[in-house]
């Protein structure tokens, strides 16, 4: 089968904000055809993949016409006659096509769509699920689910300043089981809020939207609902996303919920303390992104007990992961396409992290679309976790019903990754 791109074509289509975002379609020789699609973020890193969009008034100024172009002009023309089975020639296309570390020129929007967009049509050539032509021969593992239960900071108009209240199913057999205690959590958690009288609708990401009175409260009513749901001793986890770098500042962190302003230091002692009282087994970008000797204290303080991820801290940037691993700060990464702005960019970060025995944590944004390349990226990689968003919304259920379907596939086969596939150090004797 010839293998070579016929055409690339770029089009607007609409994310879950209902915002405007990048899809492209690539025509293989053999006219097997291959899709990507750009997700986009609230809470993003300084240092990620530049989202490139219009300015201005229309569409709210978050038009990707600008993004459109590149992929439809020098994209299509630099990517034409290239084979698709050579995604790493591809992206290196791309990286050198854009000359910038953040993807400024071209827009990593555009970047990562027409890359995902190859990665899909090689797949369908040679006749195989994503997940099993990334994997190749290589055993693959369910991913441990992060779920959103609760949401907050920039995915709930900032009403906590926690960003996401998560739980993990550690001890669910299978990746059906995980997905079934989920239910369960997160229909628990649905009637506390109720008989709190605070249930009002759910957030960007479909948790539910966190009317409490302090940060606190929502870790705790969290705990409250697993134990709602049934599940004791550890079975189902909480996993935290501070994204710290929205309310942190030159080594200050101000929590405009409860009207307080702490060090880095103070704000430490806060989160070690949560950790301390609750089941907590995760926690993401506890410190803002620029706040290094913060990262590695909270490392060394809380290492050994939880999983401690870097996501506006390394950006899914394979030397950032490197350089973090040197320093002892954090001992997982939160992996994200878009971040990165190709698909082998992300692989590197992804492969960084397991050399040294990181957590690899998979990841949705909070602006997503149908598309479930991500799942498949998670097997196919064997990265071990996933996070995806809440149980709500089909934009997210879209990828976790994916997964029940790769699990399917896998028949006797399947395994489910577990507490097994938190960072190597957590929980070590």
């Amino acid at each position: 089968m010839n293998t070579a791109i016929r055409s690339v074509l770029g089009r607007r289509i609409w994310d879950s904000r209902g915002r405007p975002t990048v899809e492209v379609e690539v025509e293989l020789a053999s006219g097997v055809r291959g899709r990507g699609i750009a997700p986009a973020g609230a809470s993003r890193g300084s240092n990620e993949a530049i989202d490139l969009r219009d300015g201005g008034t229309t569409l709210g100024g978050w038009g990707v016409d600008r993004a459109l172009a590149s992929v439809n002009e020098p994209i299509a023309a630099a990517l034409r006659g290239h084979d698709a089975m050579d995604q790493a020639g591809v992206d290196r296309e791309l990286i050198e096509l854009d000359g910038t570390k953040t993807k400024s020129r071209l827009g990593g929007n555009a970047t990562i769509a027409a890359s995902l967009a190859v990665l899909d049509a090689a797949a369908k050539a040679c006749g195989l699920p994503l997940w099993r032509h990334l994997a190749g021969e290589a055993e693959v593992r369910l991913p441990l689910p992060q779920i959103q239960i609760f949401g907050g900071g920039a995915h709930a108009g900032r009403r906590i300043d926690i960003q996401d209240l998560l739980i993990m199913p550690l001890d669910a057999t299978s990746f059906d089981q995980a997905m079934a205690m989920t239910a369960e959590v997160y229909r628990a958690a649905g009637e506390r809020m109720h008989r709190m009288g605070r249930r009002m609708g759910v957030a960007d990401e479909g948790g539910w939207w966190p009317a409490f009175a302090s940060n606190e409260e929502a870790i705790e009513t969290l705990a409250a609902s697993i134990d709602d749901a049934g599940f004791r001793n550890g079975e189902v986890a909480i996993a935290l996303d501070v994204a710290a770098s929205e309310f942190g500042r030159e080594g200050r962190y101000t929590l405009a919920l409860e009207k307080r302003e702490y060090d880095t230091e103070g704000w430490l002692k806060i989160v070690e303390g949560w950790i301390r009282r609750y089941p907590i087994v995760s926690v993401e970008d506890p410190v803002a992104e620029h706040d290094v000797e913060g990262m590695r204290a909270f490392t060394a303080i809380a290492g050994d007990r939880v999983q401690v991820i870097g996501d506006d801290y390394l950006v899914t940037d394979a030397e950032r992961v490197r350089v973090a691993a040197a320093e002892a700060a954090c001992n997982a990464v939160l992996i994200k396409p878009n971040q990165a702005g190709t698909v082998t960019e992300t692989h590197e970060a992804l492969q960084a992290a397991r050399r040294v025995g990181w957590g690899t944590i998979v990841s949705a944004r909070s602006g997503e679309t149908e598309d479930v390349a991500i799942v498949h990226l998670a097997v196919g990689w064997n990265a071990g976790q996933l996070k995806v968003g809440s149980f709500a919304r089909s934009e997210r259920m879209a990828k976790w019903n994916e997964a029940l379907r790769v699990e399917g596939e896998l028949g006797p086969a399947a395994r489910y990754a577990g507490r097994r596939a938190l960072a190597r150090t957590v929980g070590d004797e």
